[in-house]
Protein backbone atom coordinates (compact mmCIF):
# COMPACT_ATOMS: atom_id res chain seq x y z
CA UNK A 1 0.00 0.00 0.00
CA UNK A 2 1.68 3.61 -1.25
CA UNK A 3 3.16 5.57 1.85
CA UNK A 4 2.68 9.05 0.97
CA UNK A 5 3.84 12.24 3.32
CA UNK A 6 0.71 14.42 3.89
CA UNK A 7 1.38 18.01 2.32
CA UNK A 8 -0.83 20.62 1.03
CA UNK A 9 -0.28 19.56 -2.36
CA UNK A 10 -0.92 15.30 -2.03
CA UNK A 11 -4.19 15.95 0.44
CA UNK A 12 -5.53 18.21 -2.42
CA UNK A 13 -4.49 15.69 -5.05
CA UNK A 14 -6.13 12.90 -2.55
CA UNK A 15 -10.05 15.02 -2.51
CA UNK A 16 -10.09 15.36 -6.49
CA UNK A 17 -8.76 11.49 -6.57
CA UNK A 18 -11.36 10.21 -4.05
CA UNK A 19 -14.15 12.65 -5.77
CA UNK A 20 -14.25 11.25 -9.15
CA UNK A 21 -15.74 8.33 -7.50
CA UNK A 22 -18.89 10.22 -7.61
CA UNK A 23 -22.20 8.99 -8.94
CA UNK A 24 -22.09 12.87 -10.40
CA UNK A 25 -19.12 11.65 -12.70
CA UNK A 26 -20.76 8.72 -14.89
CA UNK A 27 -22.53 10.88 -16.83
CA UNK A 28 -22.11 8.19 -19.45
CA UNK A 29 -24.90 5.91 -18.26
CA UNK A 30 -27.80 8.68 -17.40
CA UNK A 31 -28.81 8.51 -20.98
CA UNK A 32 -29.51 4.61 -20.70
CA UNK A 33 -30.93 4.63 -17.06
CA UNK A 34 -33.62 7.41 -17.95
CA UNK A 35 -34.32 5.38 -21.07
CA UNK A 36 -35.89 2.78 -18.29
CA UNK A 37 -37.43 5.36 -16.27
CA UNK A 38 -39.16 6.77 -19.61
CA UNK A 39 -40.42 3.17 -20.56
CA UNK A 40 -41.51 2.48 -17.12
CA UNK A 41 -43.47 6.00 -16.76
CA UNK A 42 -45.34 4.59 -19.91
CA UNK A 43 -45.46 0.97 -20.14
CA UNK A 44 -45.53 0.80 -16.46
CA UNK A 45 -45.59 -3.46 -15.20
CA UNK A 46 -44.85 -4.45 -18.95
CA UNK A 47 -41.47 -2.42 -18.74
CA UNK A 48 -40.09 -3.76 -15.39
CA UNK A 49 -40.87 -7.28 -16.38
CA UNK A 50 -39.24 -6.79 -19.66
CA UNK A 51 -36.16 -5.14 -18.78
CA UNK A 52 -36.06 -7.85 -15.38
CA UNK A 53 -35.89 -10.64 -17.97
CA UNK A 54 -33.06 -8.70 -19.67
CA UNK A 55 -30.97 -7.89 -16.61
CA UNK A 56 -31.78 -10.58 -14.35
CA UNK A 57 -32.66 -13.11 -16.77
CA UNK A 58 -35.64 -14.37 -15.44
CA UNK A 59 -39.50 -13.99 -16.37
CA UNK A 60 -41.67 -12.09 -13.59
CA UNK A 61 -45.48 -11.86 -14.17
CA UNK A 62 -47.74 -9.73 -12.65
CA UNK A 63 -48.84 -13.43 -11.16
CA UNK A 64 -45.07 -13.68 -9.34
CA UNK A 65 -43.56 -10.21 -8.72
CA UNK A 66 -45.03 -9.88 -4.99
CA UNK A 67 -43.58 -12.24 -2.58
CA UNK A 68 -45.76 -14.41 -0.96
CA UNK A 69 -45.84 -15.54 2.76
CA UNK A 70 -45.54 -19.08 1.83
CA UNK A 71 -42.05 -17.61 -0.17
CA UNK A 72 -41.41 -15.65 3.11
CA UNK A 73 -42.35 -18.83 5.34
CA UNK A 74 -40.29 -21.22 3.16
CA UNK A 75 -37.25 -18.57 3.45
CA UNK A 76 -37.57 -18.95 7.04
CA UNK A 77 -37.05 -23.13 6.95
CA UNK A 78 -33.58 -22.18 4.83
CA UNK A 79 -31.91 -19.39 6.54
CA UNK A 80 -29.44 -20.77 9.56
CA UNK A 81 -31.32 -20.50 13.05
CA UNK A 82 -27.87 -19.62 14.26
CA UNK A 83 -28.11 -15.99 11.96
CA UNK A 84 -31.83 -15.93 12.10
CA UNK A 85 -31.30 -14.96 16.18
CA UNK A 86 -27.81 -12.62 15.01
CA UNK A 87 -30.84 -10.91 12.65
CA UNK A 88 -32.75 -10.95 15.69
CA UNK A 89 -30.37 -9.47 18.00
CA UNK A 90 -28.97 -6.90 15.63
CA UNK A 91 -32.36 -5.39 14.85
CA UNK A 92 -33.37 -5.18 18.85
CA UNK A 93 -30.09 -2.74 19.00
CA UNK A 94 -31.07 -0.80 15.84
CA UNK A 95 -34.61 -0.43 16.96
CA UNK A 96 -33.78 0.95 20.01
CA UNK A 97 -30.86 3.44 19.09
CA UNK A 98 -33.28 4.49 16.66
CA UNK A 99 -36.18 4.75 19.32
CA UNK A 100 -33.76 7.93 20.81
CA UNK A 101 -34.16 9.84 17.69
CA UNK A 102 -37.96 9.55 17.75
CA UNK A 103 -39.63 13.62 17.67
CA UNK A 104 -42.84 14.77 18.79
CA UNK A 105 -45.29 17.30 17.89
CA UNK A 106 -45.26 20.24 19.28
CA UNK A 107 -47.01 23.59 20.43
CA UNK A 108 -46.12 26.38 22.82
CA UNK A 109 -48.82 29.21 23.58
CA UNK A 110 -48.21 32.80 24.77
CA UNK A 111 -50.81 34.85 26.97
CA UNK A 112 -51.36 37.45 24.18
CA UNK A 113 -53.15 34.69 22.61
CA UNK A 114 -50.27 33.88 19.92
CA UNK A 115 -49.45 29.70 19.77
CA UNK A 116 -46.97 28.34 17.60
CA UNK A 117 -45.49 24.59 16.79
CA UNK A 118 -44.59 21.97 15.19
CA UNK A 119 -46.56 19.56 13.58
CA UNK A 120 -44.34 16.07 13.25
CA UNK A 121 -45.93 13.48 10.44
CA UNK A 122 -44.92 9.95 9.31
CA UNK A 123 -44.32 9.63 5.57
CA UNK A 124 -46.86 7.30 3.66
CA UNK A 125 -45.67 5.00 1.94
CA UNK A 126 -41.91 4.31 1.34
CA UNK A 127 -39.94 2.50 -1.18
CA UNK A 128 -36.65 0.42 0.16
CA UNK A 129 -34.14 -0.92 -2.54
CA UNK A 130 -32.19 -3.80 -1.35
CA UNK A 131 -29.33 -4.81 -4.16
CA UNK A 132 -29.73 -8.54 -5.02
CA UNK A 133 -27.63 -11.29 -7.52
CA UNK A 134 -24.65 -11.78 -5.76
CA UNK A 135 -24.60 -9.13 -3.13
CA UNK A 136 -26.69 -10.55 -0.39
CA UNK A 137 -27.05 -7.17 2.53
CA UNK A 138 -29.69 -8.65 5.11
CA UNK A 139 -28.04 -5.92 7.46
CA UNK A 140 -28.92 -3.01 4.96
CA UNK A 141 -32.74 -4.33 5.27
CA UNK A 142 -32.70 -4.05 8.75
CA UNK A 143 -31.00 -0.39 8.37
CA UNK A 144 -33.47 1.14 5.64
CA UNK A 145 -36.52 -0.27 7.39
CA UNK A 146 -36.64 -0.43 10.81
CA UNK A 147 -35.74 3.46 11.14
CA UNK A 148 -38.93 4.28 8.82
CA UNK A 149 -41.27 1.53 11.00
CA UNK A 150 -39.70 3.53 14.38
CA UNK A 151 -40.83 6.76 12.67
CA UNK A 152 -44.84 5.48 12.00
CA UNK A 153 -44.31 5.09 8.01
CA UNK A 154 -47.77 3.84 6.84
CA UNK A 155 -46.87 1.03 4.43
CA UNK A 156 -43.12 0.02 3.80
CA UNK A 157 -42.19 -0.92 0.72
CA UNK A 158 -39.50 -3.02 -0.66
CA UNK A 159 -37.93 -3.85 -4.19
CA UNK A 160 -35.00 -6.63 -4.82
CA UNK A 161 -33.99 -8.10 -8.17
CA UNK A 162 -34.93 -11.79 -8.21
CA UNK A 163 -32.08 -14.63 -8.90
CA UNK A 164 -32.57 -16.43 -11.81
CA UNK A 165 -34.53 -18.52 -10.58
CA UNK A 166 -37.19 -16.29 -9.71
CA UNK A 167 -36.45 -16.30 -6.07
CA UNK A 168 -35.42 -13.62 -3.47
CA UNK A 169 -32.54 -15.05 -1.12
CA UNK A 170 -33.94 -16.18 1.81
CA UNK A 171 -31.64 -14.27 4.34
CA UNK A 172 -32.96 -10.88 2.76
CA UNK A 173 -36.11 -11.54 3.14
CA UNK A 174 -36.02 -13.21 6.96
CA UNK A 175 -34.65 -10.01 7.32
CA UNK A 176 -37.32 -8.05 6.13
CA UNK A 177 -40.20 -9.59 7.46
CA UNK A 178 -38.15 -9.28 11.18
CA UNK A 179 -37.48 -5.48 9.67
CA UNK A 180 -41.42 -5.24 9.13
CA UNK A 181 -41.86 -4.55 5.79
CA UNK A 182 -45.35 -4.71 4.75
CA UNK A 183 -44.53 -5.90 0.86
CA UNK A 184 -41.87 -6.93 -0.85
CA UNK A 185 -41.45 -6.80 -4.89
CA UNK A 186 -38.90 -8.49 -7.13
CA UNK A 187 -37.64 -5.92 -9.12
CA UNK A 188 -34.54 -4.25 -9.04
CA UNK A 189 -31.96 -1.55 -11.15
CA UNK A 190 -33.26 1.81 -12.45
CA UNK A 191 -36.67 -0.12 -13.37
CA UNK A 192 -37.72 -0.64 -9.56
CA UNK A 193 -36.50 2.98 -8.97
CA UNK A 194 -38.86 4.08 -11.76
CA UNK A 195 -41.66 1.70 -10.54
CA UNK A 196 -41.77 2.98 -7.17
CA UNK A 197 -41.28 6.32 -8.05
CA UNK A 198 -44.29 6.48 -10.33
CA UNK A 199 -46.18 3.41 -9.59
CA UNK A 200 -46.99 0.62 -11.81
CA UNK A 201 -50.31 -1.74 -12.04
CA UNK A 202 -48.13 -4.28 -9.20
CA UNK A 203 -46.12 -0.89 -7.18
CA UNK A 204 -47.35 1.24 -5.80
CA UNK A 205 -46.20 4.50 -5.82
CA UNK A 206 -43.80 5.90 -2.80
CA UNK A 207 -42.91 9.19 -1.10
CA UNK A 208 -39.69 8.63 -0.72
CA UNK A 209 -36.80 6.22 -1.62
CA UNK A 210 -34.17 4.96 0.37
CA UNK A 211 -31.23 2.03 0.09
CA UNK A 212 -27.97 1.66 -1.61
CA UNK A 213 -27.63 0.48 -5.18
CA UNK A 214 -25.18 -0.12 -8.02
CA UNK A 215 -24.44 3.14 -10.67
CA UNK A 216 -27.79 2.69 -12.11
CA UNK A 217 -29.74 2.63 -9.43
CA UNK A 218 -27.53 5.35 -8.29
CA UNK A 219 -28.80 7.56 -11.10
CA UNK A 220 -32.17 6.56 -11.49
CA UNK A 221 -32.74 8.00 -7.88
CA UNK A 222 -31.20 10.98 -8.53
CA UNK A 223 -33.05 11.40 -11.57
CA UNK A 224 -36.58 10.91 -9.83
CA UNK A 225 -35.48 12.74 -6.87
CA UNK A 226 -38.50 15.49 -6.86
CA UNK A 227 -41.37 13.44 -8.11
CA UNK A 228 -40.69 11.53 -4.92
CA UNK A 229 -37.74 12.26 -2.10
CA UNK A 230 -35.07 9.97 -1.81
CA UNK A 231 -32.40 9.17 1.02
CA UNK A 232 -28.97 10.44 -0.85
CA UNK A 233 -27.17 9.31 -4.18
CA UNK A 234 -24.38 6.97 -2.51
CA UNK A 235 -21.04 6.34 -4.14
CA UNK A 236 -18.78 3.18 -2.86
CA UNK A 237 -17.81 2.86 0.37
CA UNK A 238 -14.73 4.37 2.12
CA UNK A 239 -12.87 4.58 5.69
CA UNK A 240 -10.46 6.88 7.04
CA UNK A 241 -7.88 5.69 10.06
CA UNK A 242 -6.74 7.94 12.05
CA UNK A 243 -3.73 6.96 13.76
CA UNK A 244 -0.51 7.58 16.02
CA UNK A 245 2.54 5.43 17.49
CA UNK A 246 0.34 3.69 19.76
CA UNK A 247 -2.14 1.99 17.50
CA UNK A 248 -1.69 -1.83 16.68
CA UNK A 249 -0.74 -2.32 13.04
CA UNK A 250 -2.89 -5.87 12.73
CA UNK A 251 -6.16 -4.30 13.61
CA UNK A 252 -5.35 -1.03 11.41
CA UNK A 253 -4.55 -3.41 8.16
CA UNK A 254 -7.65 -5.18 9.21
CA UNK A 255 -10.23 -2.34 9.53
CA UNK A 256 -8.45 -0.80 6.30
CA UNK A 257 -9.10 -4.38 4.49
CA UNK A 258 -12.53 -4.54 5.94
CA UNK A 259 -13.96 -1.48 3.55
CA UNK A 260 -11.80 -2.17 0.18
CA UNK A 261 -13.36 -5.76 0.11
CA UNK A 262 -16.80 -4.56 -1.14
CA UNK A 263 -15.69 -3.32 -4.82
CA UNK A 264 -12.64 -1.89 -6.56
CA UNK A 265 -13.59 1.44 -6.24
CA UNK A 266 -13.91 1.77 -2.43
CA UNK A 267 -11.88 3.29 -0.85
CA UNK A 268 -9.17 3.07 2.62
CA UNK A 269 -7.00 5.59 3.98
CA UNK A 270 -4.59 5.49 6.93
CA UNK A 271 -3.77 9.01 7.92
CA UNK A 272 -0.74 8.41 10.70
CA UNK A 273 2.23 10.46 12.88
CA UNK A 274 4.27 7.56 12.68
CA UNK A 275 6.38 6.54 9.78
CA UNK A 276 6.78 3.00 11.79
CA UNK A 277 3.40 2.53 11.82
CA UNK A 278 2.34 3.41 8.15
CA UNK A 279 5.26 0.89 7.21
CA UNK A 280 3.94 -1.85 9.44
CA UNK A 281 0.96 -1.31 8.44
CA UNK A 282 1.26 -1.77 4.98
CA UNK A 283 3.53 -4.97 5.54
CA UNK A 284 0.34 -6.19 7.68
CA UNK A 285 -1.87 -5.75 4.26
CA UNK A 286 0.25 -7.73 2.04
CA UNK A 287 -0.05 -10.47 4.89
CA UNK A 288 -3.38 -10.42 4.94
CA UNK A 289 -3.73 -10.37 1.05
CA UNK A 290 -2.36 -13.51 0.85
CA UNK A 291 -5.41 -15.40 2.65
CA UNK A 292 -8.27 -13.17 2.39
CA UNK A 293 -10.99 -14.37 -0.30
CA UNK A 294 -11.66 -11.24 -2.29
CA UNK A 295 -8.01 -10.43 -2.49
CA UNK A 296 -8.10 -9.28 -6.56
CA UNK A 297 -10.97 -6.62 -5.44
CA UNK A 298 -8.80 -5.71 -2.49
CA UNK A 299 -5.89 -5.07 -4.63
CA UNK A 300 -7.70 -3.26 -7.23
CA UNK A 301 -9.26 -0.70 -4.60
CA UNK A 302 -6.16 0.00 -3.04
CA UNK A 303 -4.31 0.10 -6.31
CA UNK A 304 -6.26 2.88 -7.11
CA UNK A 305 -7.55 4.28 -3.69
CA UNK A 306 -5.75 3.11 -1.16
CA UNK A 307 -3.59 5.33 0.84
CA UNK A 308 -1.16 5.97 3.95
CA UNK A 309 -0.90 9.21 4.53
CA UNK A 310 2.04 10.06 7.15
CA UNK A 311 1.58 13.74 8.82
CA UNK A 312 3.59 16.05 10.53
CA UNK A 313 1.37 15.61 13.89
CA UNK A 314 -2.45 14.91 15.05
CA UNK A 315 -3.41 18.64 14.50
CA UNK A 316 -2.21 18.23 10.77
CA UNK A 317 -3.37 14.88 10.37
CA UNK A 318 -7.42 15.73 12.35
CA UNK A 319 -7.27 18.30 9.34
CA UNK A 320 -7.09 16.24 6.92
CA UNK A 321 -9.67 13.43 8.28
CA UNK A 322 -11.93 16.46 8.41
CA UNK A 323 -11.29 17.38 4.32
CA UNK A 324 -11.85 14.05 3.32
CA UNK A 325 -15.01 13.21 5.16
CA UNK A 326 -15.09 10.23 5.55
CA UNK A 327 -18.00 7.23 5.05
CA UNK A 328 -16.45 5.97 8.38
CA UNK A 329 -13.96 6.87 10.38
CA UNK A 330 -11.89 5.13 13.60
CA UNK A 331 -10.11 6.85 16.18
CA UNK A 332 -6.91 4.82 17.46
CA UNK A 333 -4.87 7.00 19.54
CA UNK A 334 -3.91 7.52 22.82
CA UNK A 335 -6.62 9.34 23.65
CA UNK A 336 -9.65 8.95 20.81
CA UNK A 337 -11.94 10.84 22.66
CA UNK A 338 -9.73 13.59 22.76
CA UNK A 339 -9.21 13.35 19.15
CA UNK A 340 -13.04 12.77 18.74
CA UNK A 341 -14.06 16.05 19.76
CA UNK A 342 -12.53 17.81 16.99
CA UNK A 343 -13.61 15.95 14.41
CA UNK A 344 -16.15 17.76 12.30
CA UNK A 345 -16.85 15.70 9.42
CA UNK A 346 -17.50 11.75 9.29
CA UNK A 347 -20.89 10.06 8.87
CA UNK A 348 -19.50 7.45 11.70
CA UNK A 349 -17.11 8.19 14.23
CA UNK A 350 -15.73 4.82 15.71
CA UNK A 351 -13.47 5.07 18.93
CA UNK A 352 -11.10 3.04 20.36
CA UNK A 353 -9.20 -0.55 18.90
CA UNK A 354 -11.92 -2.57 19.74
CA UNK A 355 -14.78 -0.42 17.80
CA UNK A 356 -14.16 -1.82 14.20
CA UNK A 357 -16.34 -0.69 11.24
CA UNK A 358 -17.85 -3.75 11.38
CA UNK A 359 -19.45 -3.35 14.55
CA UNK A 360 -21.31 -0.46 13.09
CA UNK A 361 -22.09 -1.87 9.74
CA UNK A 362 -24.07 -5.23 11.73
CA UNK A 363 -24.73 -4.70 15.43
CA UNK A 364 -23.76 -1.63 17.69
CA UNK A 365 -27.43 0.04 16.68
CA UNK A 366 -26.47 3.07 14.58
CA UNK A 367 -27.65 3.38 11.20
CA UNK A 368 -24.39 1.84 8.67
CA UNK A 369 -26.41 4.22 5.55
CA UNK A 370 -23.86 7.02 5.63
CA UNK A 371 -23.10 9.82 3.42
CA UNK A 372 -20.30 9.19 0.80
CA UNK A 373 -17.74 11.11 -1.35
CA UNK A 374 -17.29 13.85 1.35
CA UNK A 375 -21.21 14.33 1.72
CA UNK A 376 -20.27 14.02 5.27
CA UNK A 377 -19.64 17.82 5.55
CA UNK A 378 -23.49 18.49 4.76
CA UNK A 379 -25.33 14.89 5.06
CA UNK A 380 -26.42 12.79 8.19
CA UNK A 381 -26.27 8.99 8.72
CA UNK A 382 -29.52 7.65 7.63
CA UNK A 383 -32.49 7.54 11.03
CA UNK A 384 -35.76 8.44 11.58
CA UNK A 385 -35.35 12.16 10.49
CA UNK A 386 -35.27 10.75 6.96
CA UNK A 387 -38.85 9.29 7.66
CA UNK A 388 -41.03 12.07 8.98
CA UNK A 389 -42.08 15.87 8.06
CA UNK A 390 -43.23 18.43 9.62
CA UNK A 391 -45.88 21.46 9.28
CA UNK A 392 -45.37 24.85 11.22
CA UNK A 393 -48.62 25.61 13.39
CA UNK A 394 -49.46 28.86 13.48
CA UNK A 395 -52.17 30.71 15.80
CA UNK A 396 -52.94 34.16 16.46
CA UNK A 397 -56.52 35.86 18.31
CA UNK A 398 -57.45 39.05 17.23
CA UNK A 399 -55.74 40.43 20.08
CA UNK A 400 -52.32 39.01 19.65
CA UNK A 401 -52.22 40.35 15.64
CA UNK A 402 -53.24 43.56 16.54
CA UNK A 403 -50.40 45.32 18.45
CA UNK A 404 -48.12 43.82 15.05
CA UNK A 405 -50.03 44.25 12.41
CA UNK A 406 -48.62 47.53 11.15
CA UNK A 407 -45.42 45.99 11.57
CA UNK A 408 -46.32 43.39 8.86
CA UNK A 409 -47.87 46.01 6.29
CA UNK A 410 -45.11 48.16 6.45
CA UNK A 411 -42.78 45.02 5.90
CA UNK A 412 -44.83 43.50 3.10
CA UNK A 413 -44.84 47.28 1.44
CA UNK A 414 -41.11 47.34 1.83
CA UNK A 415 -41.12 44.62 -0.66
CA UNK A 416 -43.82 45.91 -2.75
CA UNK A 417 -46.27 43.29 -2.07
CA UNK A 418 -49.37 45.50 -1.52
CA UNK A 419 -51.59 42.28 -1.40
CA UNK A 420 -49.36 40.75 1.80
CA UNK A 421 -50.16 44.33 3.22
CA UNK A 422 -54.12 44.07 2.32
CA UNK A 423 -54.57 40.35 3.72
CA UNK A 424 -53.20 42.21 7.07
CA UNK A 425 -54.24 45.37 6.86
CA UNK A 426 -58.59 44.47 6.02
CA UNK A 427 -58.79 42.74 9.06
CA UNK A 428 -58.38 46.40 11.01
CA UNK A 429 -59.43 48.79 8.15
CA UNK A 430 -62.90 50.00 10.59
CA UNK A 431 -60.74 50.34 13.72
Amino acid sequence: MRIVKLTEETRKDLLDHLLKRSPNNYGKFEASVQKIIEDVKVKKDEAVFEYTKKFDGVEITENTVLVTEEEIAEAYEKVDPSLLDVIRKAAVNIRIYHEKQRQYSWFDSQPDGSLLGQKVTPLKRIGVYVPGGKAVYPSSVLMNIIPAKVAGVGQIIMTTPPGKDGKVNPSTLVAAKEAGADAIYKAGGAQAIAALAFGTESIPKVDKIVGPGNIYVALAKKAVYGYVNIDSIAGPSEILVLADESAKPKYVAADLLSQAEHDEMASAILITTSQELAKKVSEEIEEFLKVLSRREIIQKSLDQYGFILVAENMKEAIAAANEIASEHLEIVTKDPFEVMTKIENAGAIFIGEYSSEPLGDYFAGPNHVLPTNGTAKFFSPLGVDDFIKKSSIIYYSKEALEPIHKDIIQFAKSEQLTAHANSIQVRFKEE
